[in-house]
């Protein structure tokens, strides 16, 4: 087995049985790191990288001699977004604005996987402050096409075999998007469900902490670590009522992934899982209009300390951003903070009344688009985040050119415990095809 082939569940239990040692599985880490990275472009260059490593090994050694007293992450690996704080490391957010403007505390979400031996692998690229306007990396499935954004370094390293988890954040797309397009599984919790302090705000009202990792094992045996809180063991039992998307949403989806989405929906037939047709949202422009209007206006309330002196250095799609923002008025505002809620409570009436527990729908608009100047639309994923109910990216395809395609599952608010069971039988019955 090639270690970096390996799921997080696998290189976790390996590292702390001394199956592999830290040393050797770092060593393997760092070969595929200087033969893959200068490729895919996915982790912010940091000078000694390697030297600081050694030193984090050597200190959760000495903190966890024994392999019976090793903790669940001991010596794993772990992409950083470059909008977390992370001790020791400067955050830059993908930005040219001046290092010393964005120091804060370590985000604790980082702290928490530290407390359990991970070691932070290094900054994930992002796009600028978390928005549109891209980084270098490029998707590992075809190096000419974009790997989605903005947690685009995170998914791109996971996919890439350079770590077997990474964190991300949501306030469009910025999870489940580039999931979809490189591959991986992409977990977007129930929004609250992980703490954001410590990493530089969007839109907070609709900011949500993810991550990614390369199965579903992996990320229910994540999500003990990364959610404030995780009720694992009253799952239901049994396969969940499926749910297709169909109506003016589905239709926002490419030809390509619609066919894409069939055949998946197909596959769980075959397996034996209930599937109804579902059109969850007739509004979904207005929906879409909203959920901007709303990002604008707390983009401009995040950056309203660093614009005014530093937004010279801002790309002209963010300038826009908060220009636009700043013209929304308090009423407008308020409506589409509102509407979140009036959302949520809508999905949980469609999933009550058609007796459904998964909603399916594509991850993305289509698989990723060729180019490296945008990281595709997320149009796909925005009202999901707008309502702040889970979602999860599972991988179910690949096109005739090779390009992953994936089925975005949802179910109600804070049931993030439930969602991840059902993904790991929906996994199941994709890979038994």
């Amino acid at each position: 087995m090639e270690n970096f082939d390996a799921s997080l569940v696998e290189t976790a239990r390996a590292l702390r049985n001394g199956t592999i040692s830290t040393s050797e599985y770092i060593n393997q880490i760092r070969t595929r790191f200087e033969s893959v990275e200068p490729d895919v472009l996915s982790f912010v260059k940091e000078p000694n990288r390697w030297k600081r490593i050694k030193r984090e090994i050597n200190i959760v050694h000495q903190r966890w001699p024994e392999p019976d007293s090793r903790p669940p992450l001991f010596g794993v690996p772990v992409g950083v977004k470059d909008i977390f704080h992370a001790e020791g490391l400067p955050t830059q957010a993908g930005s040219d604005v001046p290092e010393h403007v964005l120091v804060g505390e370590e985000a604790t979400v980082v702290s928490n996987l530290k407390s359990v031996g991970a070691i932070v692998l290094g900054k994930t690229v992002t796009t600028e402050f978390a928005y549109f306007d891209p980084g270098p990396t490029r998707n590992p499935h075809d190096l000419n096409h974009t790997p989605g954004g903005s947690s685009s370094g995170s998914a791109a390293a996971v996919a890439a075999g350079l770590c077997p988890f990474a964190l991300g954040s949501q306030t469009i797309g910025s999870v489940n998007r580039p999931a979809s397009f490189c591959g991986v599984v992409g977990v977007k919790p129930s929004y609250g469900r992980v703490a954001t302090d410590g990493v530089l705000p969007v839109a907070p009202s609709v900011d949500h902490v993810g991550y990614f990792t390369q199965d579903i094992a992996s990320a229910r045996f994540a999500a003990g670590i990364v959610y404030k809180q995780w009720f694992s063991g009253d799952e239901p039992d049994g396969q969940p009522k499926l749910g297709a998307v169909r109506g003016p949403y589905l239709s926002q989806a490419s030809d390509v992934a619609q066919r894409h989405f069939e055949t998946a929906i197909k596959r769980f037939e075959q397996a034996g899982f209930d599937v109804h047709r579902i059109n969850p949202f007739n509004d979904i422009d207005a929906i879409n209009d909203r959920h901007e209007r709303l990002v604008a206006s707390e983009t401009a309330l995040s950056h309203v300390d660093w614009y005014p002196e530093y937004g010279d250095l801002y790309s002209s799609e963010l300038q826009s951003l908060i220009e636009q923002g700043l013209d929304v008025d308090i009423e407008t505002l308020s409506i589409s903070r509102q509407s979140r809620d009036n959302l949520r409570e809508s999905i949980h009436e469609t999933l009550k009344n058609a007796a459904v527990d998964v909603l399916l729908s594509p991850g993305a608009r289509g698989p990723a688009p060729a180019g490296l100047n945008s990281t595709g639309d997320p149009v796909m994923n925005a009202p999901w985040t707008h309502a702040g109910v889970p979602t999860v990216t599972v991988p179910v395809s690949k096109t005739d050119a090779g390009l992953p395609m994936a089925v975005q599952c949802t179910t109600h608010y804070g049931r993030d415990e439930w969602l991840l069971n059902w993904c790991d039988k929906l996994e199941t019955a994709i890979n038994a095809v």
